[in-house]
């Protein structure tokens, strides 16, 4: 059975889906509410050095795209939780093992950095 969607032509949709879960924050907000749903100061403070208008950035367009559920709570004030919908659910496994790739070498990637004298 060919597939629908191949990533390397030009101008399959899946390129853009790839790139939004590339994003620089995304793998951020999933893996913060793995554990359920959190408000937005919450986030903000679990994920070190986001800044406010990168995370509204993020939660929208995840939301736009299925992976986050936003919920507002009545009450004074007003209070809003994001929590991961089941599509976001289903990119933990992914995006753990690439994060469990990254932990695990951290210390060979700083080293084939360093003998390159390059720092980031």
């Amino acid at each position: 059975m060919a597939k629908a969607y191949d990533v390397m032509a030009a101008t399959c949709p899946s390129r853009t889906v790839l790139h939004r879960i590339g994003a620089r924050w995304t793998v951020f907000v999933v893996t913060a509410l793995e554990s359920g749903p959190m408000r937005f100061t919450e986030l903000k403070a679990y994920i070190q050095g986001i800044t406010p208008k990168a995370l509204t950035e993020t939660l929208r367009m995840m939301e736009a795209d299925g992976l986050v559920s936003r919920t507002e709570i009545g009450g004074t004030p007003p209070r809003v939780e994001y929590a991961l919908a089941p599509l976001g659910r289903s990119l933990l496994v992914p995006l753990g093992a690439l994060r469990d790739w990254a932990e695990l070498h951290v210390p060979e990637i700083e080293r084939a950095r360093a003998s390159r004298g390059d720092r980031s």
